[in-house]
């Protein structure tokens, strides 16, 4: 399979995948689907931002909740004091965007490596989440806007319509905004990944010391990727913010543990690989959950089995492997059908 039909059939699966999420799931009519979807696309922004930073740009971010969670909190308190949601969605992105554009300027103008770079980056995370945690007290306001400590902000602000802003959207409107969302999120870094810009991000990741010998200042690639991967975490953390409310859970381990697990188990290198990865580990999550009526199993053990199991059999994620090996059935099928005998290779004209 050339890779133009390799990438044909990827976009054909994804544009498959947003028709049924925006089209046929909707029409069930259960809200606690719409929910549960609206929360899985918002987690699956996060492992976008990760995916691109990480896979494309070569910087691991152990601490990508940190801009989830902020994002979701400057949301909920602009929300509050504002009244008009969509100027504090945009706040919030803004301010994951530049949150991360001002820790990335520390770590990659003082040139800390890939490991501590990692460490800084969930310390950072741990530090808003413990920070969040002891902001119970009435102290703790942001003009009408409680922080509210370890409960979050149960009065986080839906969003609403354009122009109507006494009118919250319905679950199911929620639903689709952050399916939405995904979406453009997802075409956002494949543009960025085809630009210039991109193609030198990834020749850094390759080989930066000789990017910089070819007058590329690392540096400054370095920081724009991570800055749009702290700008696509914010936006979902708004979109989480909208399906729930905000709460510092968003800062916490297992938030920024589990969405490393989900760029791993998805495929690492890929876009569409850890969005696939976040939503069947957090379905498996959800099924565990609901089977496990007598406490006989414990989902975080499953999860790390799954995690050990697809790091060893399928070391480069689910999307990879696959794609790899439906590449392999269609050569087969094409050899057969072209009527080539074991042994015996095509005629020359045959040959791809």
């Amino acid at each position: 399979m050339t890779l133009s039909l390799r990438s044909a059939a990827g976009f054909a699966a994804i544009a498959a995948a947003a028709l049924y999420a925006l089209v046929v799931v909707p029409q069930s009519g259960d809200i606690s689907t719409m929910i549960n979807g609206a929360i899985y696309a918002s987690y699956a922004i996060l492992a976008l931002s990760l995916a691109l930073i990480w896979g494309y740009g070569g910087v691991l971010s152990f601490g990508q909740a940190a801009f989830f969670g902020l994002a979701g909190y400057v949301y909920a308190v602009a929300g509050l004091n504002f009244g008009d949601t969509a100027l504090a969605a945009l706040i919030a992105v803004a301010s994951a965007a530049a949150f991360a554009a001002l820790l990335g300027y520390f770590m990659f103008w003082g040139r800390v490596s890939d490991v501590y770079l990692g460490v800084i980056t969930l310390t950072v995370s741990l530090i808003l989440y413990r920070f969040i945690n002891q902001t119970a007290g009435e102290e703790w306001t942001i003009g009408v806007a409680p922080l509210g400590g370890f409960n979050g902000i149960p009065s986080t602000p839906i969003m609403t319509a354009l122009g109507k802003p006494d009118e919250p959207l319905m679950p199911e409107q929620i639903y689709a905004l952050s399916v939405g969302a995904l979406i453009v999120c997802y075409l956002i870094c494949r543009l960025a990944i085809a630009t210039r810009f991109g193609r030198a991000v990834v020749a850094i990741r390759e080989n930066p010391v000789r990017a910089e010998l070819l007058g590329y200042d690392t540096r400054f690639y370095k920081l724009g990727i991570f800055t749009l991967g702290g700008a696509i975490a914010g936006v979902g953390g708004v979109a989480f913010a909208n399906s729930v409310f905000v709460s510092p859970t968003m800062f916490n381990l297992q938030t920024n543990g589990q969405v490393i697990i989900w760029v791993i188990v998805g495929g690492l290198g890929t876009l569409a690989g850890p969005v696939i990865g976040c939503f069947a580990m957090l379905a498996l999550a959800t099924w565990l959950g609901a089977v496990d009526g007598g406490g006989w199993t414990d989902p975080n053990l499953v999860m790390g089995v799954v995690l050990t199991l697809c790091v060893v059999a399928m070391r480069r994620g689910l999307l990879p492997t696959a794609l790899t090996l439906g590449e392999r059935l269609l050569t087969l099928a094409d050899d057969r059908l072209g009527g080539s005998k074991l042994g015996q290779p095509r005629a020359a004209e045959d040959r791809p």
